[in-house]
């Protein structure tokens, strides 16, 4: 198996962990590539003494190993995440952030992780997307998202109107500071912060989380997968945001639809036999623990 090796260069805490990963792949005589960056940055730090061997960037070296591992948080797995994009090469995730549900490797277990990836003692968790179709003035993007969709406002105060229509049929306009729509993935992430459900990664469904909406009837809709929405922000009259996993682009034009669909492709996760999505909610967000202040006896 040759381990592809990348991760977020802006984090101090990135590079001796890679350092003694590089070195002990090494001496255990396993193939590994570097992200282009990472090596530099190990170089640059007279951090190893071993060959720093095969550099590539994003989608090269997704195509030249069989599995990356990512060192960071959420943020580097979904930049890692598109960078494979259809390849389909596996991506683990090791924790050197806060807050990860899906880099969920401890930093501190990553000669273990290595050691059963190599005995084949893992499986693969293919995480659905979301296919965008964003139709511009002046042209169309075709784009996915593994987290999330959001438009919301930009700018000054003020909410904002979305009309969606799921299946041809109009669902809602939303007056909203704005919405989120994204998959099982994503909800515990932006949608999670305003009051979203939290859906396990195996269900077969696209939420929708309006954010601080001006009517307390709406709330967020779980819809099946194979469902079709569009949205459009009508009179906005001051600039809004359209974030695709966290990429954004501002704009002001209430002429601008968005087709949201599953995508025809899916991201692949490492998992092992003892790793647990429960388990993980439990851990990161301190789950599980007696009441506080009190006693039974």
């Amino acid at each position: 198996m040759i381990y592809g090796i990348t991760g977020n260069t802006n984090k101090d805490e990135l590079w001796q962990p890679v350092a003694a990963l590089v070195t002990w792949l090494a001496e255990q005589g396993l193939p590994y590539c570097l992200h282009t960056n990472v090596a530099l940055g190990l170089l640059e730090r007279n951090l190893v003494t071993v060959p720093v061997q095969c550099q590539h960037s994003g989608h090269d070296l997704a195509d030249k190993v069989n599995v990356i591992l990512s060192f960071g948080g959420d943020g580097t797995m979904l930049r890692i995440a598109h960078e494979v994009g259809t390849l389909g090469t596996p991506i683990l995730g090791v924790n050197i952030g806060r807050l990860g549900f899906l880099a969920d490797i401890d930093v501190g277990h990553v000669q273990e992780t290595i050691r059963r990836l190599e005995n084949g003692d893992y499986s693969i968790d293919q995480r659905m997307v979301l296919a965008v179709e964003v139709e511009w003035p002046t042209e169309t993007e075709q784009l996915w998202a593994l987290n999330d969709v959001v438009i919301a406002r930009a700018g000054p105060a003020g909410l904002i109107g979305i009309d969606v229509v799921v299946d041809g049929t109009p669902l809602n306009r939303y007056w909203a500071d704005g919405l989120i729509v994204s998959t099982p993935t994503g909800s515990t992430a932006y949608s999670l912060a305003v009051g979203g459900p939290i859906v396990a990664p195996g269900s077969d469904v696209i939420l929708l989380t309006p954010i601080a909406p001006h009517s307390l009837t709406v709330r967020p809709v779980v819809l099946p997968s194979r469902c079709v929405m569009e949205a459009r922000v009508v009179a906005s009259r001051r600039p809004y945001v359209l974030a695709i996993d966290g990429v954004s682009t501002e704009t002001h034009d209430d002429d601008v639809k968005i087709t949201i669909r599953r995508g025809p492709h899916s991201i692949n996760l490492v998992k092992f036999t003892d790793q647990h999505y429960f388990r993980t909610l439990h851990t990161k967000l301190s789950w599980g623990g007696g009441p506080q202040g009190g006693s039974n006896g």
